[in-house]
């Protein structure tokens, strides 16, 4: 299954150039049922990159536009009543889908942000106080337009941040992966020739595999530490809750998986620890003038002792 899951991947790398790295995370994400915080300007391709994802695993893709003016009702759904059959009846959202992209989700009202909490937390949507299950997997892949921040947005609250297991930057592509998405698309959309590859049931059966996937005490330990600092850095105020440890404990799971071993080494734990734990810290007013988040994890993780695995152990 490994093989069909890199397959996918190279597939939507030839749609999305140059975002290899980006595409993993996405697949480590609705592994281990998880949610996704995209940051970049506009134009970088988030939505064809969600709708490629979406495609690959035969799901299905609702996109929310968030503006001020949108209500946790639009998100959610509705019960109206039918003056034709004289019976209340449901009309469910756009959060009952397997991709959820909520673009530009800073610029909703906090409440409206909040109508996604229960969502991406419990795999449900309360309408009209009855509760909807969202069928697995579910997966939020969130954006927002940092050049933005402060006019007219509303900033996510620390709890919402904590529910997502990545942010992301998108970075600018090279000139070489620039030429590359010039070319691919001068004709047609390469968008159009992806198929599906894998099927939910597929997902849902390595899903399984990776909660096999075992972690030994001295890399558990390495990864504890890791935490540990966040909490003890004179440059941060609030560190890493224990959501967010096991969240970095679930995708060094998937993401020794994807390598094909059975166990974590301390280098997965290391590659995913600065895009899942660097949104669920908060730095202290002094520090934010000097340091991003970012920056802070990457130093804690250069003092952090890398544990000698031996294989399999």
């Amino acid at each position: 299954m490994q093989h069909a899951v890199s397959k996918a991947i190279d597939a939507i790398s030839n749609v999305i150039i140059g975002q290899e790295n980006v595409i993993e995370k996405l697949f480590i994400a609705i592994l281990v049922d998880g949610h996704v915080l995209l940051e970049s300007v506009p134009g970088s391709g988030k939505t064809k990159l969600a709708k490629s994802f979406a495609r690959v695993i035969n799901g299905s893709f609702n996109r929310i536009q968030f503006t001020p003016d949108v209500l946790p009702s639009d998100v959610t759904g509705i019960r109206f009543f039918n003056p034709q059959t004289q019976e209340f009846e449901m009309r469910t959202g756009p959060v009952l889908t397997t991709i959820l992209l909520a673009d530009e989700i800073n610029r909703a009202t906090p409440k409206t942000q909040s109508s996604l909490l229960e969502a991406m937390g419990e795999g449900q949507a309360t309408i009209d106080g009855i509760t909807v299950p969202i069928p697995a997997p579910f997966m939020v892949l969130a954006t927002q337009n940092p050049i933005e921040n402060g006019q007219g947005t509303f900033p996510l609250p620390q709890a919402q941040l904590d529910r997502f297991l990545f942010k992301i930057n998108l970075s600018y592509p090279s000139i070489e992966e620039e030429k590359e998405i010039l070319r691919t698309n001068r004709s047609e959309d390469p968008l159009q020739s992806l198929i599906p590859m894998l099927s939910l049931q597929d997902l849902q059966e390595v899903k399984a595999d990776i909660q096999l996937v075992t972690m030994s005490e001295a890399v558990t330990d390495y990864l504890l530490r890791i935490v540990q600092a966040t909490r003890e850095h004179p440059d941060i105020m609030h560190g890493v809750s224990t959501r967010g440890a096991l969240s970095l404990m679930k995708a060094s799971q998937a993401h020794a998986w994807l390598r094909g071993r059975s166990f974590v080494q301390p280098e997965d734990v290391k590659a995913l620890a600065p895009f899942v734990l660097s949104h669920r810290i908060v730095l202290e007013m002094t520090a934010t003038f000097k340091s991003e988040n970012m920056e802070v994890i990457q130093a804690i993780l250069h003092t952090i002792d890398v544990p000698v695995e031996i294989e399999g152990s």
